[in-house]
């Protein structure tokens, strides 16, 4: 998945980055969404325009037409949810729903687009993911939060044990019960999470893994070695490489 699309230059979540990822060959794309005070869906991943735009101020707070005025690294404006779908209609999209605010305004664009199956909807709230997918008419795909993704790698080990695997099963299964895929990072502080073990077990469980934010052409090439399903990388470019060499590029 091109992470916020492909753009060496830091025009992040912009159509130019998306563009130049779908140019690459890439039919996934992973993107975040903010919603602006009168309810326009936007792909931006910060709470504030501050740091990739020459704008300022809370997104949550600002009209569309405020924001629009803003140029991501002073070029790009900020583009909205329908200008996505519109522009690459064949685009699958992973969308990491990062506020209380757009559970709304993602549930009726996904509705309004008729994109069920083109979506993967993602949040660290389990809770907020769940609202979204309670709201839609049809099931979309969804990964873990950060509650589910901990669970499944405390007690995942546990699957090894006799006694313990059935029952562990069972509160695995309710807990993910509405979860496709884990995306989680390599390892969480000194915690490693994605090991040979983690990614059997997913697999035994029906999930897929999907690793993020893997930028080294080395740690992919392992990670894949591993069984990994997917990799979220902000160098779109090196990634196809490595894919191409491994001959699993389509």
């Amino acid at each position: 998945m091109a992470h916020r699309g492909f753009s060496l230059a830091g025009l992040e979540n912009s159509l130019a980055a998306f563009r130049a990822a779908v140019e690459l060959g890439y039919s996934h794309l992973e993107t975040d969404v903010h919603t602006t005070s009168d309810g326009q869906l936007l792909l931006f991943h910060d709470r504030t325009l501050d740091r990739v735009t020459d704008g300022h101020g809370n997104i949550h707070e600002l009209t569309a037409d405020e924001v629009r005025r803003a140029r991501i690294g002073g070029r790009e404006p900020v583009p909205t949810f329908d200008e996505l779908v519109a522009a690459f209609p064949d685009a699958r999209l992973n969308l990491d729903v990062k506020d209380w605010h757009s559970v709304p305004s993602v549930v009726a664009a996904i509705e309004r687009h008729q994109v069920h199956d083109r979506v993967l909807i993602a949040s660290f709230s389990d809770r907020r993911r769940r609202a979204v997918l309670k709201q839609l008419s049809r099931r979309t795909a969804s990964s873990a939060g950060t509650r589910a993704n901990a669970l499944f790698l405390m007690l995942g080990p546990l699957l090894s044990i006799g006694a313990l695997a059935p029952p562990v099963r069972a509160v695995l299964r309710r807990a993910l019960r509405d979860v496709d895929a884990l995306q989680v990072p390599v390892r969480y502080r000194a915690v490693p999470v994605i090991t040979p073990g983690y990614v059997r077990r997913a697999h035994e469980l029906g999930l897929y893994v999907h690793a993020w934010t893997i930028n080294d052409p080395a740690e992919m090439h392992r990670l894949l070695d591993l069984g990994v399903d997917g990799i979220v990388s902000d160098r779109a470019d090196l990634l196809k490489e490595v894919l191409q060499a491994r001959g699993q590029w389509r």
